[in-house]
């Protein structure tokens, strides 16, 4: 025990109390599911009950959703907002000043016209066994949680927003979504979690994981990299997928990749958290620099997904503060009335911050919970904001959060549009900056 003391106050360079590294070696070789529970490893049924041609319009398969659920009200509805620099460009590269003007745009607004216009949803869809067996929603009416209703649902708020890209966590119906999304268009990958906590749920539909999915109409696929992430070298139960795609017009290159960090609160937990993203960098700049050697040119990032983390925990500024990568968090840009929490009008000079909540549920466990741990960050020197998807009132949510008959996930769906700058355009390498 003295010996694995030892090791943990090395790494950390002493900035631990001994008795508190030894418990979290101790956490981190026992990270899974946290269950005495008996596994029930059943694999995906892939929605044998739904059939679907295998090539569509995106407006007959979300006519088709509406079908599907036309007895439930309408899902929530949202607004897109652009948002501009006050001035251009300037030579130290700083693309943002603080006074923005912001535009209302449709909800309706499909994604920019143009080769260098990317439009990437970021969503938690919810697992559907943790979502109705354990997460205990008690303000959810429980039609609302199955998956029968839950399903064309999740489908129809993703295809409204036509993204180019979408990035998920807690997706254990892979099959479903890769069989509608594939007739319209995508093409996609699906990684799960080696010790998925759906597995020990009577009837679940397999392991939860990750997914990508991208328009192969507008992306070519280079190469799909998985990882398990670590945390002080020993696997942990969470996951990363990394996808490097080319603009198949223009032969830019763009690396995307999406993750869903430890849940649970607490300082030990927090802790863990950072380890995690620290080693989720190292995996992203990683492949970065192999990207950099085959072409020459340092590839924008767009790393996204579910930190379980609000801005104020350590993960987030290590992400932010990562030399290597220079990441920005594009919501961060999205300025915010400080009393309502509502997008303010006219010109904008608020200071900018993360948007007040990205998930808004009441749970048995922990009451009402509202607060923001989902993000999308990018490269900030090659990857401009143009618009992004608000968020709804309280009022809009209603007074029993979600999920709900008119909302299927207990997260909301992040969408930006981004501009992406040519690789032309000179910029620091990967190398360069180690």
């Amino acid at each position: 025990m003295c010996d694995l003391q030892h090791e943990v106050l090395n790494e950390e360079q002493n900035s631990w109390e001994p008795s508190m590294a030894v418990e979290a070696r101790v956490s981190v070789l026992q990270m899974g599911s946290f269950t005495s529970a008996t596994k029930v490893a059943n694999e995906d049924a892939e929605d044998p009950d739904v059939c679907l041609p295998s090539q569509m319009t995106r407006e007959a398969l979300i006519e088709r959703c509406r079908w599907e659920h036309s007895h439930l009200p309408p899902l929530i509805q949202r607004n897109f907002r652009r948002i501009s620099p006050t001035q251009v460009q300037s030579s130290s590269n700083d693309y943002w000043t603080s006074a923005l003007r912001c535009v209302p745009l449709s909800r309706v607004c499909s994604s920019l016209p143009g080769p260098n216009h990317i439009r990437v949803l970021q969503w938690n869809v919810l697992s559907q066994a943790l979502g109705q067996e354990n997460d205990n929603f008690v303000c959810c009416p429980g039609e609302a949680l199955e998956w029968q209703t839950r399903r064309f649902q999740m489908l129809e708020e993703i295809l409204h927003s036509n993204p180019d890209i979408i990035c998920l966590q807690e997706v254990d119906h892979f099959g479903f979504l890769y069989k509608a999304l594939s007739c319209v268009g995508y093409a996609g990958t699906f990684f799960p979690k080696p010790d998925s906590p759906c597995l020990y749920v009577p009837g679940n539909n397999g392991p939860d994981g990750c997914a990508i999915f991208f328009k192969s109409e507008k992306f070519q696929l280079m190469s799909i990299d998985t990882r398990i992430l670590e945390v002080w070298r020993v696997q942990s139960n969470q996951v990363a997928i990394l996808a490097w795609l080319t603009v198949r017009e223009t032969g830019d290159q763009l690396l995307v990749c999406t993750t869903h960090l430890k849940a649970r609160k607490g300082a030990l937990l927090s802790t863990l958290r950072n380890e995690q993203g620290r080693d989720l960098l190292e995996f992203v700049a990683k492949q970065a620099l192999l990207v950099e050697g085959e072409t020459g040119k340092q590839p924008p990032v767009i790393l996204c997904g579910d930190f379980n983390a609000e801005p104020s925990e350590p993960v987030y500024t290590t992400i932010l503060s990562d030399k290597r990568l220079c990441l920005s968090s594009a919501y961060a840009q999205y300025p915010l009335d400080s009393e309502k929490g509502d997008m303010a009008n006219g010109n904008c000079m608020q200071q900018l911050r993360e948007p007040p909540y990205t998930t808004w549920k009441v749970r048995e466990s922990e009451g009402e919970v509202c607060h923001t741990i989902d993000y999308v960050f990018h490269s900030q020197s090659s990857l401009l904001v143009e618009s992004v998807l608000e968020f709804p009132s309280g009022e809009e949510i209603g007074p029993g959060r979600v999920p709900s008959l008119r909302y299927p996930s207990d997260h909301f769906s992040l969408v930006c549009d981004f501009h992406l700058l040519s690789t032309d355009a000179k910029r620091c390498t990967i190398k360069e900056k180690m």
